[in-house]
């Protein structure tokens, strides 16, 4: 294969060092990295469910979500330098009622979840799931310290991703799919078009109402999918 794509195989080594890279970084940072399972339906010849499988991640598949976060935390940062009016993927950390349910949860498996501050860090829940990752019951633990998390939003204010430990996050990547992304693109035009943020037409009133719009249409999507 690297025969027959060799004119784009020096491309793809200098991509598969800078993925290396970006986990790297990741790591450094403290970001959580849960190993969620996602699945996809597969049809017989009559158009019929046939079985629901496991879809196994490489590291093609991580190296774009890098790439991908790479260019959300870009355009997150391009558009608050020019202070123009857009919507942040928000992410707080995790609620002081949620995360006394949590060390209830842990204390009955006999799991300490040590850490300094008040709060722990994205760093402190990546520590915890590393050291429990060869229990049997890991599965479990790392679904209910996902739950233990806020829910990410978006919002007009950039309040950081808790769980990537990012200081801005902001979702570009998929405008024909997603509003909160078109309006980024729009935004990252406008200046590129030679605007400034104070003649963006949309500006923090009108963001304030598409980004509770958003986050509710959002949540109603993920209730249709369960």
């Amino acid at each position: 294969l690297r025969q027959e794509y060799q004119q784009v195989t020096d491309s793809l080594d200098q991509l598969h060092g800078l993925y290396h890279a970006f986990i790297k970084a990741r790591k450094q940072r403290g970001a959580i990295d849960f190993d969620t399972v996602e699945t996809k339906i597969e049809f017989d010849e009559n158009r019929k469910i046939n079985e629901i499988v496991p879809v196994v991640r490489n590291d093609a598949h991580k190296l774009i979500e890098e790439c991908m976060i790479a260019a959300n935390v870009c355009a997150a940062k391009f558009l608050q330098k020019n202070r123009v009016p857009t919507l942040f993927r928000v992410h707080e950390g995790p609620k002081e009622d949620r995360l006394e349910m949590l060390y209830q949860f842990l204390g009955q498996l006999g799991i300490s979840f040590s850490h300094k501050g008040d709060i722990p860090t994205p760093l402190d829940y990546a520590r915890l799931l590393d050291s429990i990752k060869d229990r049997p019951d890991y599965s479990l633990i790392q679904t209910v310290l996902l739950r233990s998390l806020s829910q990410a939003d978006y919002r007009p204010q950039n309040l950081g991703h808790y769980g990537l430990s990012l200081e801005a996050y902001g979702h570009f990547t998929s405008p024909i799919r997603r509003y909160p992304d078109l309006l980024v693109h729009r935004a990252i035009s406008h200046l590129l078009s030679g605007g400034k943020g104070s003649d963006f037409y949309l500006q923090m009133g009108a963001m304030e109402k598409l980004g509770r719009h958003c986050s509710m249409t959002e949540r109603r999507a993920d209730e249709a999918t369960r």
